[in-house]
């Protein structure tokens, strides 16, 4: 009796193990853990004191976590030797891909060398990686933004001073700002037709500097810049904070980029020119999306093309953006759901804000 029911539970236990076994080989490891873990990604960012970057975070979760990834974030706030420490603390949590918006393009390159090493692919985030053998750059076309930038105010003052505030020179995006716009500008300085009366970069594109080179810029001309090409919208609110002190705020064309809510008040009331709307939903979701399916190892589905960055052409995915003043700012800025029409005009009578017109969100 006692043989028969030790036969019986050997059977059982067999059985069982058989149907474990069958279990197991049936579940699809995750792609870089052990048995259905999600995907997780690590995000490493540079700073998150501006509203700008706190979108980017915000989008990019979102639709990480819609598509069942999890989504682990650091900032460094603008510190190399952190930025670098956080990578490395990220790799260590088990991350299937790292998606990098660096502090410094250079010093970068060994975030990517050190994920290379744990057979992580690492995909740039709006800052090209230099030197690196980087997997993936997603960014808005940098030279596009400058271009944009100098095509307006040209424009509108085709002679004049210009004064140019750059951003950070340790940015790579700032670098191309630049470029673009003087690839506009050239010409016209070439003949005389603009004096450059002012071009320097601002330390970790800090309001307070672009305060500063205004106000120095404007002693030196006794007051005479007709135009202010900032590099984006906060270097811009530094520098109209000058030109208010001299009673010249919005008499001088001042430029700017990333649509902030307080440079479309601006805008609005006149004191800032224009701004490059960039949308940052098409950037991050699709960012999160390609991640997601690096991670799993699987082909994005984009069109890609080379961006060189001193060591390889890297694919990159490169999102259009828009120059935006007071006559589109409805149909772009609202009408895209970026801002809502009452923060954009909450100083504006009711009755003489303009009617958003029909839009289709940007996806």
């Amino acid at each position: 009796m006692r043989i028969g029911i030790r036969a019986t539970l050997i059977s059982i236990l067999a059985v069982a193990a058989l149907a474990g076994a069958m279990l197991g080989c049936s579940k699809k490891p995750a792609p870089g853990g052990a048995g259905d873990l999600p995907v997780v990604i690590g995000f490493s960012m540079d700073t998150l004191r501006e509203e700008r970057w706190q979108r980017d975070r915000d989008l990019f979760v979102a639709r990480g976590e819609e598509l069942g990834a999890k989504v682990l974030v650091q900032a460094a706030n603008s510190d190399d030797a952190l930025q670098n420490s956080q990578a490395d603390n990220l790799l260590t949590q088990g991350i299937d891909v790292l998606v990098v918006a660096a502090h410094n393009g250079k010093t970068a390159a060994s975030i990517v060398e050190a994920a290379h090493k744990m057979n992580v692919p690492v995909i740039a985030y709006d800052r090209l990686i230099q030197d690196s053998d980087l997997d993936l750059y997603m960014s808005f076309d940098g030279e596009r933004v400058g271009e944009l930038q100098a095509e307006y105010v040209l424009q509108r003052v085709p002679k004049g001073n210009y004064l140019l505030i750059a951003g950070a020179p340790t940015d790579n995006n700032a670098h191309l700002f630049r470029k673009g716009q003087l690839n506009v500008l050239q010409p016209a300085i070439d003949r005389g037709d603009i004096k450059i009366v002012g071009d320097q970069w601002a330390r970790e594109w800090l309001p307070i500097e672009a305060l500063q080179i205004t106000e120095n810029a404007l002693t030196r001309t006794h007051n005479r810049i007709d135009v202010v090409v900032s590099s984006n919208d906060g270097m811009a609110g530094g520098a109209i904070q000058a030109l208010a002190e001299q009673k010249l705020a919005g008499k001088v064309l001042v430029t700017g980029q990333d649509a902030e809510l307080t440079a479309c008040q601006r805008i609005v009331a006149g004191t800032q020119t224009m701004t490059v709307y960039k949308p940052l939903a098409r950037l991050a979701r699709t960012a999160a999306e390609v991640a997601v399916h690096l991670a799993r190892k699987e082909p994005h589905g984009q069109p890609t093309r080379p961006v060189p960055n001193g060591k390889i052409d890297v694919p990159s995915i490169l999102v259009d953006c828009v120059a935006v003043d007071r006559d589109n700012m409805a149909a772009v800025i609202v009408g895209d759901g970026f801002h809502t029409r009452d923060e954009i005009y909450r100083d504006v009578p009711a009755d003489q804000r303009p009617v958003v017109p029909a839009a289709t969100p940007t996806p």
